[in-house]
């Protein structure tokens, strides 16, 4: 098990430090006490706790926002990373993105997002990066200045889909240096996967998101590579390497991304991975073919001590089954648009 050691500071998710003041909801300061929207008064009435064991709230954001708008985020002090993902091309109900996202064991919220002006998506976040640790989850639903930051975390999905099937999924590795893109907005490492889920149907489409935006990696931040799938079952991981974009697409019907660069590691390499192994043999004997219950199987095959969650999404569906803290006997169903 790999550990990053990050200094407790504030971080913008790849934003630098030095934009930390921000507005937070169409121009207003970001305060106790300024006005809520009436779309944002009635996402907040949704906020609502779902599992008490391994803290879950689930919220439906609705209305505009603005997913350039920076989001002030704590890195902690120091966590285990390794994350595992992969597309399932050839589900009997279609295309599968399986997740396991090991981090810390920190409270997370179920977001559903509805804007007028994008598709809707269902995505998950690790709101710690918010400043909601073990003991402010358990205050949040009665304290009105914690409930309002939960408006921040459309900015920082984790992993996540859309209504067309477009899925996304972020991983630690060693380095990334992403390129600099000429006139390019510079973004966050985890608000890129945001503009993916807003503004693309296609893996083709999420790429093409990716090279319209500098990625930044603020000092601090462990660097990260991503996983792409959609409903058609195609897939592709993003990397940056020495300034370049780098993408590897699926082939055979699967992909299978964990915690090495794959542009430049050779088959042996690949190999020498426990979870990568288990994860591509498991495709290999399948041929991608996997039903929801063999993903989280899988996903439970190579879960560590620190699993935070494993996610399920059937992507012509809009269908999410999701484990905490792998109790792999309790599955949350979730469906976009319930």
């Amino acid at each position: 098990m790999s550990t990053v050691h990050l200094p407790r500071r504030a971080v913008l998710l790849g934003l630098p430090a030095a934009g930390v003041a921000t507005a937070c909801r169409r121009g207003s300061a970001d305060k106790a006490g300024s006005a809520l929207t009436r779309d944002e008064e009635r996402s907040l009435k949704t906020l609502r706790l779902i599992d008490a064991d391994h803290p879950l709230f689930a919220m439906t954001l609705y209305g505009p926002y603005d997913p350039l708008r920076q989001t002030t985020a704590l890195a902690p002090v120091s966590r285990p990373f390794a994350c595992s993902l992969f597309l399932a091309g050839h589900g009997p109900r279609g295309p599968l993105f399986g997740r396991n996202f090991d981090w810390g064991p920190n409270p997370a919220l179920l977001l559903t997002t509805k804007p007028p002006n994008a598709p809707a998506s269902i995505s998950l976040v690790d709101i710690s990066y918010l400043g909601i640790d073990q003991g402010a989850a358990k205050r949040l639903l009665g304290d009105d200045e914690l409930r309002r930051m939960m408006l921040k975390a459309v900015g920082i999905p984790f992993d996540g889909v859309n209504q067309h099937g477009l899925a996304v999924g972020m991983a630690a590795v060693d380095s990334a240096k992403a390129p600099k893109v000429p006139g390019g907005p510079v973004v966050g490492s985890a608000r890129i996967q945001r503009l993916a889920l807003d503004q693309a149907r296609t893996v083709d489409e999420a790429v093409a998101v990716f090279r319209r935006y500098n990625v930044n990696f603020a000092e601090g931040e462990p660097p990260l590579h991503y996983l792409l799938a959609d409903a058609r079952g195609k897939a592709a991981a993003i990397e940056f390497v020495d300034g370049e974009m780098k993408v590897i697409p699926s082939t055979g019907g699967w992909h299978d991304m964990v915690n090495f660069v794959l542009s430049t590691a050779d088959e042996r390499e690949r190999q020498a991975d426990d979870r990568y192994r288990a994860i591509a043999d498991r495709m290999r004997r399948t041929g991608g073919r996997l039903d929801p219950a063999g993903a989280m199987d899988l996903l439970s095959k190579v879960a560590q001590r620190h699993t935070r969650w494993s996610a399920v999404y059937e992507l012509r569906h809009g269908d999410m089954s999701l484990a905490l803290g792998r109790d792999y006997r309790r599955i949350h169903r979730v469906k976009l648009g319930s």
